[in-house]
């Protein structure tokens, strides 16, 4: 089977070779899938419970651009948000921005995504005021930036998951949007584009950016779930999301990856193809920044609002005159290894780190 880290190992001194003079990030990226899992970061012992057999498994690296190491964060994230969801709809609102502003944004990557998570918010803040919408004085909401389109080319975009509602300014009462309308994305869109332009203002960038991209519609697009753990559930793989999965990648011979991908609007999967290097060089541009936080909580999701899940629920009880929600139930997230022999629960026995390796008796 093709992976990325196959990928990687094969090709990675040949790409280095052809690009010397890569970023940091990409460089420590490439290592850390090159040695996800081979035992370069230690490894741990396990016991089964059940029938005793012990179990060597390699550390893996923890990089959140290696897709071997990210399903298991996606669904304890899951776990602990479906602790905290509220009745109601919810929104799932999208912000992009024009295909002329990609080039700027990719030289000024940092910059640019922490604009675009000012702008975006902000936008939905200031609507979500407005008395003829909501007239919320404190909405919430959690966005997950993304870099990537589904053939790996740079389209950045933030995702929003935006219960329908929000808190008085008394923080009393709870005023719920309508069912399946949160704010209207066309007055969103020159309010995003407004305040990111204000941002390239302030950091002298703005004459960097191509006059028509003020006056080229910026899209957003909204879509109402009836359910919030339906669009948690739907969003959670995206949170910890790579630019793309090793289950896309079909094949890898004579120097070109095949792999799938849907066209929008398609369930029926498509194949294409890149040169190796190419396929690699689409890959590593989505790396982000070094430690720039790509999912972020606003208003009353933030951990720093001191309304807390149960007191929303209560308020939405009382605006319809009914009993609490309680919270969904969420299914335990299952153990992450289990023996392969018996099926029985692993405890591990022993930790060993790389430096530690030489001091360890194997037997």
């Amino acid at each position: 089977m093709t992976t990325i880290t196959s990928i990687f190992t094969a090709y990675g001194a040949e790409y280095l070779a052809r690009y010397p003079n890569l970023p940091p990030a990409h460089l420590k990226t490439m290592q850390a899938i090159c040695a996800c899992r081979t035992g370069a970061y230690g490894y741990s012992l396990y016991t089964c419970q059940s029938c005793g057999q012990q179990h060597r498994l390699s550390h893996a690296c923890g990089n959140r651009h290696c897709p071997q190491c990210q399903h298991q964060k996606a669904r304890q994230w899951l776990h602990k948000q479906l602790h905290k969801q509220l009745a109601g709809p919810y929104f799932l609102i999208t912000f992009t921005i024009p295909e002329t502003l990609r080039s700027f944004c990719r030289s000024h990557p940092r910059l640019a995504y922490q604009a675009m998570f000012k702008a975006s918010s902000a936008a939905l803040k200031r609507l979500a005021r407005d008395a003829r919408f909501i007239g919320t004085a404190l909405p919430g909401f959690t966005g997950i930036l993304h870099t990537w389109g589904r053939q790996l080319q740079y389209h950045p975009h933030i995702h929003y998951i935006v219960p329908g509602g929000g808190l008085s300014k008394d923080r009393a009462a709870w005023l719920p949007s309508r069912a399946n309308f949160y704010v209207p994305v066309k007055a969103l869109s020159p309010v995003y584009r407004a305040i990111f332009k204000e941002e390239m203002h302030t950091a002298g960038l703005v004459e960097q950016i191509a006059p028509q991209v003020g006056h080229t519609p910026w899209n957003v697009h909204s879509q109402v779930n009836p359910h919030g753990a339906t669009s948690l559930q739907y969003l959670a793989p995206y949170v910890f999301k790579v630019a793309i999965s090793n289950r896309r990648i079909v094949s890898l011979q004579d120097h070109i990856v095949t792999f799938t991908y849907r066209k929008p609007g398609s369930a029926r999967p498509r194949t294409t193809q890149l040169d190796v290097l190419e396929f690699m060089r689409r890959f590593l541009q989505h790396v982000l920044p070094s430690g720039f936080m790509k999912v972020r909580h606003f208003g009353f999701m933030s951990a720093s609002c001191v309304i807390n899940t149960p007191d929303i629920r209560r308020m939405m009880a009382e605006t319809n005159d009914a009993t609490p929600e309680p919270p969904a139930t969420p299914d335990a997230p299952s153990p992450p290894f289990s023996c392969p022999y018996c099926g029985g629960a692993l405890l591990v026995s022993m930790r060993v780190l790389p430096s530690q390796e030489a001091f360890v008796d194997t037997g």
